[in-house]
């Protein structure tokens, strides 16, 4: 045996710490709050088609941003989940802010406007109850995922993914 070690071998890192149950979960709630987003985009494009509303050009166009946010958010979930900070304040920001905005603000401006939730629903056909649904689960699950990403235990995982 030689004494002299191996240039093979290479020298021993310790494994990454596991994610905290609060980072696992805030993973699993964007790839949920994808999941719906790809589904309320299925319902629309459909709705689209079939009423005529939207050029081929216009589909295509939303259908191409769509794609590119889904997997983006797919990719920086799984960074967050792997302890890159900057894959959380992306998300964070970009998504938990700026995405649920997107979302929120035509219904608001709608109740602003003087327009009521009884009033919509009244009006709302299976599709839409479907589509509102899915947009509550959307919405819901970016809340909760941002939330858990800066709980205490997430916060001590991310300090120490940095070092």
């Amino acid at each position: 045996m030689s004494a002299i070690p191996s240039t093979t071998e290479r020298p021993h890192r310790p494994a990454p710490a596991a994610p905290p149950a609060p980072v696992r979960t805030a993973h699993v709630l964007w790839l949920t709050a994808v999941a719906a987003g790809a589904f309320e985009t299925v319902l629309a494009v459909g709705r689209m088609a079939a009423d005529g509303t939207g050029s081929a050009g216009e589909i295509g166009t939303g259908l191409a941003v769509r794609l590119t946010v889904f997997t983006l958010a797919v990719l920086c979930a799984r960074r967050m989940r792997d302890g890159a900070r900057w894959a959380r304040v992306t998300l964070a920001v970009g998504l938990g802010v700026l995405g649920t905005a997107s979302m929120v603000v035509p219904p608001l401006g709608h109740l602003a406007d003087g327009g009521s939730v009884a009033d919509a629903l009244s009006r709302a056909g299976a599709l839409d109850l479907v589509f509102g649904a899915s947009r509550a689960v959307h919405v819901a699950a970016v809340l909760v995922a941002v939330a858990l990403m800066f709980r205490p235990a997430a916060n001590a995982y991310f300090r120490r993914a940095a070092r």
